[in-house]
């Protein structure tokens, strides 16, 4: 091989592989970035059936007048509408809101990316902006900041695995642009209250964003629960994050949206992703509006599922954070790499993160028995 042959050869396959090239280097901070760990099948266990606890997923498919309409699409060898017009009208129509102040995007995350592309960076001088989220929280965060070339600032949750709102308050600086605010908690649960968002929202300046991530608001029954339309029309600063992948149980599609005035949203659209939401996508998240009950009904399903779950442990001595989303937060400590070996063995995929704590989605009856079953047997 001489110094110039761009491959190598496989030792495992003999294959020709691409080498490296010394000259060509990633940007710097991909080796600060922790890799987001997506949740893993369930191994199987013979004579089980596997169940996937770990991805916070609907485990029901999209309603049956969904599955119809995407079926019988046949215009996906068109580009589809860059900006999602059908769908933001009929979002409009369902939130009480302008359709100018909806941006689409490729879910929840490709929503916040455009928001983080859009207000967070680096500064003129080139030092990088901050975004302040609590944490643990949802763990694309880090990622998502560090690749907008702006500064994480992570401020520690309460006890009960509730955001620290005063701490956060406290850890706004001059460089300061955004704040990410996620209700429910994911991966503990809890979540942030009207009056204590609005007394946030009062103490941050604003010309600083604030996101408020509602990615599971459908599961939440809590009636002091904070209300982001209402406060969207109060707070030009305030963006609303919000997901079909979820309720809807339209993961696969990645569709999701933000919800802000339109001195926001008309910045947000210069930085959104082109196409970011398929044809296919479209259709399915319009005609799942339009058969809202049938989805909101299944909901109430999944959360009767929790309640059980939440009343089969605490009654086992589980000392459980609120749960409002579709999961629920185990605090295990150093126990936790013992309980998922422990689930694993009984075909059961839960997510573990590090010694934190162990998040295990609301799946199929049948699952959260056997998880239930798991718990008793682990013991609190």
């Amino acid at each position: 091989m001489t110094p110039t042959d761009p491959t190598t050869t496989s030792p495992a396959t003999g294959a020709d592989t691409p080498s490296p090239s010394p000259g060509v280097r990633p940007r710097a901070v991909l080796g600060a970035l922790p890799a987001y760990a997506a949740g893993r099948p369930a191994t199987v266990v013979e004579g089980m059936e596997s169940f996937k606890l770990s991805s916070n997923e609907n485990p029901l498919p999209p309603i049956p007048a969904v599955l119809d309409a995407i079926r019988d699409l046949t215009s996906i060898n068109r580009y589809p509408d860059a900006v999602s017009t059908r769908l933001r009208e009929r979002l409009a129509t369902h939130l009480g809101v302008p359709a100018e102040d909806i941006v689409t995007g490729g879910g929840s995350l490709g929503a916040l990316n455009q928001v983080l592309a859009t207000y967070a960076g680096q500064n003129d001088f080139g030092a990088p902006d901050e975004v302040v989220y609590a944490w643990r929280s949802f763990e694309a965060y880090p990622i998502s900041v560090g690749l907008s070339g702006a500064s994480s600032v992570q401020v520690p949750l309460l006890a009960d695995g509730r955001h620290d709102l005063e701490a956060m308050a406290a850890a706004v600086t001059e460089n300061t642009r955004v704040i990410l605010l996620c209700t429910p908690n994911n991966p503990t649960g809890p979540i942030l209250t009207h009056d204590e968002v609005t007394s946030f929202l009062a103490r941050v300046p604003r010309h600083v964003v604030v996101v408020l991530d509602e990615a599971y608001l459908e599961f939440v029954r809590d009636p002091a629960a904070v209300d982001g339309i209402a406060l969207y029309r109060e707070y030009p600063n305030l963006v609303l994050l919000r997901t079909f992948s979820k309720a809807h149980g339209l993961a696969g599609l990645r569709v999701g949206y933000t919800v802000a005035q339109q001195g926001i949203t008309e910045n947000l659209r210069v930085s959104a992703v082109p196409f970011a939401v398929s044809s296919l996508a479209e259709q399915a998240a319009i005609v799942s509006l339009d058969h809202l009950d049938e989805v909101l009904a299944r909901v109430d399903g999944l959360v009767a599922e929790r309640e059980r779950v939440v009343t089969a442990l605490t009654e086992r001595g589980w000392d459980l954070p609120q749960a409002e989303g579709n999961f629920v937060w185990l605090r295990l400590g150093d126990r936790c790499g013992a309980f998922a070996e422990a689930a694993e063995r009984k075909a059961l995929a839960v997510r573990r993160f590090g010694d934190e704590g162990v998040r295990v989605s609301i799946g199929e009856v049948d699952g959260n028995s056997r998880f239930i079953e798991l718990c008793r047997e682990f013991g609190a």
